[in-house]
């Protein structure tokens, strides 16, 4: 087919799957969940008109993924409104630290134990699997900074928080899988620790905030100094490229730099609207986020509202200018992983989906989760949507550029692989329902603890 029949049926994909939303929010399939079955359809599988190999094209698929989860992760970031001091904040770093850990030696275990894998290989699985997936979990993050539900915050922060925390283990995986036993020194495992875990985390966090709240109180001023209603699109595009690109030159934590720098952002609108409050609204209960003073009608005049509308529409046009953006990207990975299914596909990454969604992470969320204070439907829900997905491909395709190109490691990949058409699947098809029974909990119980 030529250039423009390809452009064409681009274009077509898009207004179908526009035209389609209310029937995709009311049905049993996501947006993402059609992609991936038109994916399949156009693969080797079926109609066999596109043929593309993931593994093969390792580095490049690292690249997008990568630009892919890292806008995902400033504007999860940059929704995330409410204090530091909410529970939801404090249930989302449990998700994302202790889950994770125990997530992850369980599934070491299950990969050995069950699959044959070697330590290092099943190691290797168990953080590519274990962390969630800020792109396809935003059909259950928060939709907009006004957005306090304690399910979609904690889920949001965890997604926003547990990749950068799985990478310590997928980078030791490869350091014991490319060292042979006898040859492993303390000195590389006490860089790992020192390194990919203390300090790249902690810098990446950091790095991105500072970044964040400077970059917003700079362009603020800039704005209201000089009057200008200019869009702000590239303003969230340099923030997103700048907190990643430094974070990983200086050897910290490009994903946690890029979710960091989309709260300190947000951190920078709250600090402005509390000190420049129009009047028209200071005696509100709770300040507004800044993105709402703007409209289409007073876009093109700053007025008297000053710096609030300046932060308003820095922070609103970078929600959606990166909105977008993840959703062309991640539409186009997500395609691209149903057409390479056929070239990957192992039913042993169903078994270990299973194993991991419905034993796993439910249990690990129970445990760890005891002392929260939690309802029950909130815990058995936040223990069921564990989305796996972009984050999963970009970590296999790291392992691939790093030496994991054996037999085995292809082997492992194939199951990971399709753990996450699994997830993208089961999770994607079982959303509306649990949802819809949520609200339906949550109305015949207005007065109970909120579910």
């Amino acid at each position: 087919m030529t250039f423009s029949v390809w452009i064409a049926l681009t274009g077509l994909l898009f207004l179908g799957i526009s035209l389609s939303s209310v029937w995709l929010r009311r049905g049993p399939f996501t947006a993402f969940g059609l992609y991936l079955l038109i994916g399949i359809i156009c693969g080797p599988w079926l109609l066999d008109i596109i043929r593309i190999d993931i593994v093969a094209h390792a580095v490049w698929m690292e690249r997008v993924t990568s630009v892919t989860m890292a806008a995902s992760l400033f504007i999860t970031g940059l929704k995330l409104r409410q204090p530091f001091s909410k529970q939801a904040w404090r249930v989302g770093t449990l998700l994302a630290l202790p889950i994770m850990l125990f997530t992850v030696m369980a599934m070491t275990a299950v990969a050995h134990y069950l699959m044959g894998f070697s330590w290092p290989l099943a190691l290797a699985f168990s953080a590519i699997v274990a962390p969630t997936d800020p792109v396809l979990a935003s059909l259950i993050s928060v939709n907009n900074a006004r957005d306090d539900d304690a399910l979609r915050s904690s889920l949001s922060i965890e997604a926003g928080l547990n990749d950068a925390a799985a990478l310590p283990f997928l980078l030791l995986a490869l350091l014991l899988y490319n060292s042979s036993p006898d040859a492993l020194a303390f000195a590389p495992l006490a860089q790992w620790g020192l390194i990919d875990v203390v300090w790249a985390l902690s810098a990446g966090l950091g790095i991105g905030y500072l970044l964040g709240w400077s970059i917003g109180l700079l362009a603020t001023r800039m704005r209201h100094r000089h009057q200008d209603i200019a869009p702000n699109d590239l303003i969230a595009l340099a923030l997103i490229a700048l907190s990643y690109a430094v974070a990983d030159f200086l050897a910290a934590s490009g994903f946690l730099a890029a979710f960091a720098a989309g709260v300190g952002l947000r951190r920078a609108e709250k600090n402005i609207v509390a000190h420049h409050l129009p009047a028209s609204i200071a005696d509100r209960e709770e300040t507004p986020p800044a993105e709402e003073l703007v409209n289409p009608n007073t876009r093109h005049s700053l007025g008297k509202k000053g710096p609030a509308k300046s932060i308003g529409l820095v922070v609103g046009d970078a929600i959606s200018f990166g909105d977008t953006l993840e959703r062309l990207f991640a539409a186009a990975i997500v395609l691209t992983l149903g057409v390479t299914l056929a070239q990957h596909w192992d039913p042993r990454g169903i078994v270990l989906g299973l194993i991991l969604f419905i034993l796993i992470r439910p249990t690990a969320v129970y445990i760890v989760t005891l002392g929260q204070k939690i309802p029950g439907l909130r815990r058995a829900l936040i223990g069921w949507f564990g989305i796996r997905g972009i984050g999963s491909i970009n970590y296999i395709a790291y392992a691939y550029t790093h030496g994991l190109k054996d037999h085995a490691g292809a082997e492992m990949m194939n199951m990971a692989l399709t753990l996450v058409v699994t997830s993208v699947l089961l999770h994607g098809l079982t959303l509306a329902p649990l949802l819809r029974l949520r609200k339906a909990k949550k109305r015949q119980q207005p007065d109970q603890h909120p579910q």
